[in-house]
C-alpha cells in the first residue's frame, strides 16, 4: 500500500503545482480548465453540453455552473443544435480558443518542467503505459 500513496501523493503533489500555476496565469480553476482544453481539442470546437459534463466528470448541476461562469467570461457560447432540439453545443468564442490554446501551451511547458525533466523520456513513457493501462483494465467505458 506504500507504493500506491506515494503514486497518488506523487500525482496530487504534481497536479496541484500543475493548477496553481494555469490559475496563477490564466484565472482558471480546474473545471473550467479542463472543459477548455476538452473544447480546444474537439474538431469544430463544440461538444454536446451533457457529453463534456459526463467526460470532465461533473454532475449537471456543476456543469451548469462552471459552463454560465465560462460564458460570462465570453470564452464559450451554448448553441442550440440543429438537428436535435433536445441537444446544446458548447462552443468556443474566438476569445475562448484564444485562452485554450495558450493554457494548453503552457500546461505543455509545466508538464515538461515538473514531470519529463525530473522523470526522464523513458520513465515519463512508462508512467503514461502504466496509467493507460490501468484506465482500461479499471475505467467504467
Amino acid at each position: 500500500m506504500t507504493w500506491w500513496g506515494l503514486v497518488i501523493e506523487g500525482y496530487l503533489a504534481t497536479q496541484d503545482r500543475l493548477m496553481g500555476e494555469i490559475a496563477e496565469r490564466f484565472g482558471l480553476a480546474p473545471a473550467p480548465f479542463d472543459i477548455l482544453l476538452r473544447l480546444v481539442r474537439t474538431p469544430g470546437h463544440r461538444m454536446p453540453m451533457t457529453r463534456l459534463a459526463t467526460e470532465a466528470a461533473l454532475s449537471s448541476g456543476g456543469f451548469t455552473k462552471v459552463a454560465d461562469r465560462l460564458v460570462a467570461a465570453g470564452l464559450i457560447t451554448r448553441k442550440p443544435s440543429p438537428d436535435d432540439r433536445r441537444v446544446t453545443f458548447a462552443c468556443l468564442t474566438e476569445h475562448g480558443r484564444e485562452v485554450a490554446e495558450k493554457a494548453r501551451q503552457a500546461c505543455a511547458e509545466i508538464l515538461r518542467r515538473r514531470v519529463l525533466e525530473p522523470l526522464g523520456p523513458e520513465a515519463s513513457e512508462a508512467l503514461a503505459d502504466a496509467m493507460r493501462t490501468l484506465r482500461e483494465v479499471n475505467g467504467t467505458s
